[in-house]
């Protein structure tokens, strides 16, 4: 496998100054995904901004894992309303114009 979009655990620990078990603990608990490659744990880029409100919600407002897992399923139900929303409101503005 491809390591070109992954990013080394080890080289995010000081960067976002927190220990490698808080992503062994996101992982167990479903939060994110970790690649092994020759023994050394990955993330995929993608998955940063995530990672990043993971962190945040943590350690700034002490959010305990499972408190995360609700408040980032609540964040992507409410996208998925607002989303729905545009294409009503779209298909309701087709209508109106006739």
């Amino acid at each position: 496998m491809s390591v070109q979009n992954l990013i080394l655990i080890e080289t995010l620990c000081p960067h976002y100054e927190i220990e490698i078990s808080f992503f062994e603990d996101l992982s167990n608990h479903g939060l994110i995904t970790i690649e092994t490659i020759e023994e050394r744990q990955f993330i995929h880029q993608d998955d940063i901004s995530e990672l990043e409100k993971m962190i945040r919600l943590y350690f700034e407002l002490n959010v305990n894992l499972e408190g995360i897992d609700i408040v980032l399923n609540l964040l992507q139900k409410e996208k998925e309303m607002k989303e729905e929303l545009n294409m009503l409101r779209n298909r309701l503005k087709l209508y109106e114009g006739e």
